[in-house]
């Protein structure tokens, strides 16, 4: 439920337009209509009862004056809203449940943040409450938090493959079976190079790792704490400034119950005794009730100007961090992607380490090697006889 929206004006509806790329168009909590950009996320108004059509970037009116006759709750006659249609919350004004049909969505079928995040929900570890956009903010910084967290296990995975490769460039060196001859020796000794060829194959990947996944990941919106930080104290700061409007609001109410109380007494006192001091008390009630009802109005008017600004801050805010998700998520999914796409190249590059130790052990040849030794080592080939007596 959104604060204080309201459907269309009338005949609003049936009027048709194109909205240029990348705009869209919702309505404020007067029923103006409000447009942002999705590029951009800048926002804006066009003035009711002109064409419909949005501003265009570079010419955008950010803000409604501050005397816009169509704010909610104003105390002209036919716009001023009953007290029994709306319900204040925490010092949001909301439409009433009961009297108020269901609001049509700002992003139907999309589940946005800029739908969902209005009210407040009560906090599971104490009696209080948080806000809604409290909960966005509090994703973000999950967010950000479980791409460090990749980034410290990538780099556990550096850690591995550089221990990896130490270890075999070490056992290559090893004088184990160096004696072995013939072609079997040959193919004894590539398993050995291959082992080194191996190792530095590892090395590249855990640098690659490192420059290609572990670091963007690290770096990626390195002042993105500073920067959540700052949104929040806006929006925070427009909520205590909206809390401070209704206090003010609920403070001339009453004022205006005493005024207004103090004028029916005088009234009564003018019908018991007719006298020039009563009468002239009563004026002087009655100029005070006046002001105090001018004095509501104006009240009413700031509090919908402040609600009016905090909607229109929600909107644009809300749909910057969904877009930031959406960034997020899709930048670890590439890195990630990297990453599985440099361990395939990792395999691949192993496999050929090995591939001349293939072709020599098809060339072992038992017989070959015999002959070789042989010649070399042989003794003499004329064999012992019978001796005769």
């Amino acid at each position: 439920m959104k604060p204080g929206m309201v459907p269309p004006p009338p005949g609003e509806e049936s009027q048709t337009f194109v909205l240029p790329p990348g705009w869209q168009s919702y309505l404020s909590p007067q029923g103006r209509r409000y447009y942002v950009n999705t590029a951009t996320n800048v926002n804006g108004y066009h003035a009711s009862g002109t064409p419909a059509h949005p501003p265009e970037t570079a010419h955008m009116s950010v803000r409604k004056s501050t005397g816009d006759s169509q704010n909610l709750g104003s105390s002209s006659p036919g716009k001023k809203q009953s007290k029994e249609n709306t319900i204040t919350i925490n010092c949001v004004t909301f439409p009433h449940p009961d009297t108020m049909p269901e609001q049509q969505l700002l992003k139907p079928t999309e589940w946005s943040y800029c739908d969902y995040f209005w009210a407040d929900k009560k906090d599971p570890q104490g009696n209080g409450t948080v806000a809604g956009f409290e909960l966005l903010l509090q994703k973000q910084l999950k967010g950000k938090q479980m791409q460090k967290e990749m980034s410290e296990f990538i780099r556990e995975r550096i850690k591995i493959e550089e221990e990896y490769a130490k270890n075999l460039a070490k056992l290559s060196q090893n004088s184990l079976a160096a004696q072995e001859e013939g072609s079997l020796g040959e193919a004894w000794a590539q398993v050995k190079k291959s082992l080194a060829d191996e190792a530095e194959v590892h090395l590249k990947f855990s640098a690659k790792l490192h420059s290609e996944v572990e670091k963007p990941l690290m770096n990626f919106r390195e002042n993105f704490k500073k920067d959540m930080k700052k949104c929040d104290h806006h929006i925070a700061d427009l909520r205590k400034q909206l809390a401070s409007r209704y206090a003010a609001v609920e403070k001339a109410r009453k004022a205006l119950t005493e005024r207004q109380r103090d004028l029916e007494m005088k009234t009564q006192q003018l019908e018991i005794k007719l006298s020039n001091k009563t009468e002239e008390d009563i004026k002087k009630a009655r100029r005070k009730s006046t002001q105090a009802g001018d004095d509501l109005m104006r009240c009413v008017d700031l509090y919908n100007q402040a609600q009016s600004k905090w909607f229109e801050e929600m909107v644009t805010t809300t749909l910057e961090l969904e877009r930031l998700e959406v960034e997020r998520v899709e930048m670890i999914r590439q890195h990630l992607c990297q990453y599985t796409q440099l361990r395939h190249e990792t395999d691949m590059f192993n496999q050929s380490t090995v591939e001349p130790v293939d072709q020599l052990l098809r060339k072992v040849d038992p017989a070959k090697d015999r002959e070789l030794w042989v010649r070399e080592h042989k003794t003499g080939n004329i064999r012992p006889v019978d001796m005769e007596i």
